[in-house]
């Protein structure tokens, strides 16, 4: 029987303004763009990557936090204008009776201080075989 497992962490940005600058920082300190799409003319949706991979949402987010933690004032000044500051946490569901993960106090008030919102995104074990069922991961 497959088990649950945690996947991975994207952080999801949304900003009305040009991230170039603060994607610029980010990358050169281990951090990369998954995607980016422009839902309109003035709204960029960015989501990015660790270049490393972890085995945990705690390590993967410190990470991230470590990251955001020394931006410079002008890049900062672009985290805090973004409208989605979002860690979105992924795990593959398998058949497991009950599946419990955690994370640490001291990253859960990380995220708080950083002005990010935390998501649970839960994706089938086997690939989804019938098109007319889709992912619903925003409420």
């Amino acid at each position: 029987m497959a088990e649950t497992l945690y996947l991975n962490t994207d952080l999801e940005l949304a900003s009305s303004r040009s991230l170039g600058p603060l994607i610029a920082q980010l990358s050169e300190r281990g951090v990369f763009v998954l995607s980016e799409t422009r839902p309109s003319l003035d709204e960029c949706w960015i989501c990015l990557e660790t270049e490393r991979s972890y085995s945990d949402l705690s390590s993967n987010i410190a990470a991230f936090l470590d990251v955001i933690e020394d931006l410079p004032p002008r890049e900062w000044e672009l985290w805090n204008a973004c409208s989605l500051r979002e860690f979105n946490v992924g795990y593959e569901c398998a058949e497991t009776w009950a599946f419990g993960d955690g994370i640490a106090a001291q990253v859960l008030q990380r995220i708080a201080l950083a002005g990010a919102t935390f998501r649970l995104t839960l994706y089938p074990a086997e690939p989804e075989s019938d098109p007319s069922r889709t992912c619903h991961n925003r409420a």
